[in-house]
């Protein structure tokens, strides 16, 4: 594993992403939408400070932030909710922490060879996304 993130990612694989929408409350008709679209990631990392894109066919997002400094987050991309996220290193893995109305919220992103791996959580549910280097 390396902690160089950096790079354009294109998604292989998307498992549990409708479980993890329904912990968000995404309306069945959204699920089933999303679950069939690719997502990109664009991660521009200079050391601990991050710039990162995904971008998809129905929406894209962006979230800068610097490794182990809290900031406001509004995820009005996605569930459209405000919260504080915390990212930190455990190891070579990226660990976020986002407090709000919803529990156990987060997600973990680390790299091994040519793939990027992201564990997307909310309540119980898990999703794992594979990505690949462009």
């Amino acid at each position: 594993m390396t902690r160089d993130q950096s790079g354009t990612w294109e998604m292989e694989s998307n498992n549990n992403f409708d479980g993890y929408l329904k912990a968000l409350d995404f309306d069945l008709a959204i699920c089933k939408i999303a679950v069939c679209l690719t997502q990109t990631k664009i991660i521009d990392q200079n050391g601990d400070n991050f710039k990162t894109k995904t971008i998809s066919m129905f929406r894209s997002y962006d979230v800068d932030f610097t490794v182990g400094v809290e900031f406001e987050e509004h995820t009005k991309c996605l569930d459209n909710r405000h919260v504080k996220s915390l990212v930190t290193w455990e190891g070579d893995i990226l660990v976020c922490v986002q407090k709000g109305e919803k529990e156990n919220r987060g997600w973990r992103q680390w790299v091994e060879g040519d793939k990027l791996y992201l564990e997307l959580t909310c309540s119980d549910e898990v999703c794992h996304q594979v990505f690949k280097r462009k």
